[in-house]
C-alpha cells in the first residue's frame, strides 16, 4: 500500500524484528511498533496495533519464528491474544508443523506471509472486472491492506480498478466500537487517492 506515496506493508520483519504500522494511531499519526520479542508481538496482538484476521495471522508466524527455539510455549502466548481470530491458530499450527520438519522458520513464515499477500493480489486482478467505470461502492469495516498486510481483501479490487484509470468512489462504513471503517479504510483510501466519503 502507498503511505505519504512509499510502498508500505501493514507489517514486515527486518533483522528479526517485526515492524507494525500502529493502527491504534491511525490516522492522526503514522508511527512504527518494533517487537523483537514474542511478548511484545502478543501486546501488539492484543492490544490491536495489529488488526484483521490476515495481518494477525503474519504477526503470529513472525511470533513463532522469533519464538521458534520453545515452540510450545510461544504457541501458549500467542494463542492467548487473540481467542476469536481464526487466522491466528492457522498460522500457530502452520509454523509448529514447519519447525517439527525442521525447516528454517523464517523462511516459513515468510512464505505464508508472501502466499497470503498473492491471494490478496489476485482478489484484486480478478475483482476489478467486476467494476465499471465511474461506480459507487460501499464498504464495510476495514479490508484494506492494514488488515491483510497488503492489497487488501475489499478494497483489492477497488485498487486495481483505481490503477487501471477507473473513476471509483467508495462510501466508507463505520464499524464500533473502534470506527475502523471511517479511520482506516477512509486513511488508506486517501493515501491512494481514491475518492471516498465517510460518515
Amino acid at each position: 500500500m502507498k503511505i505519504q506515496g512509499k510502498d508500505y506493508r501493514a507489517l514486515w520483519i527486518e533483522n528479526k524484528t517485526v515492524q507494525f504500522i500502529d493502527q491504534r494511531k491511525l490516522p492522526f499519526k503514522f508511527q512504527i511498533y518494533t517487537a523483537d520479542t514474542v511478548k511484545k508481538i502478543a501486546y501488539a496482538i492484543k492490544d490491536m496495533i495489529v488488526r484483521g484476521a490476515p495481518a494477525i495471522g503474519a504477526a503470529a508466524v513472525y511470533g513463532m519464528a522469533i519464538g521458534a527455539k520453545n515452540p510450545k510455549k510461544t504457541a501458549k502466548i500467542l494463542r492467548a491474544t487473540r481467542p476469536t481470530a481464526y487466522d491466528l491458530f492457522y498460522a500457530i499450527d502452520y509454523m509448529l508443523k514447519s519447525i517439527n520438519e525442521k525447516q528454517d522458520p523464517y523462511h516459513a513464515a515468510e512464505r505464508y506471509v508472501n502466499n497470503m499477500i498473492e491471494r490478496c493480489r489476485l482478489i484484486g486482478e480478478h475483482g476489478s472486472t467486476l467494476i465499471k467505470n465511474n461506480m459507487k461502492i460501499l464498504t464495510h469495516c476495514n479490508a484494506g491492506a492494514l488488515a491483510t498486510i497488503d492489497y487488501g481483501t475489499a478494497l483489492s479490487p477497488i485498487r486495481h480498478a483505481h490503477i487501471q484509470g477507473k473513476k471509483v468512489f467508495v462510501y466508507v462504513d463505520e464499524t464500533r466500537p473502534r470506527s475502523q471503517g471511517a479511520k482506516l479504510t477512509a486513511w488508506e483510501l486517501q493515501q491512494e487517492e481514491i475518492p471516498e466519503h465517510a460518515p
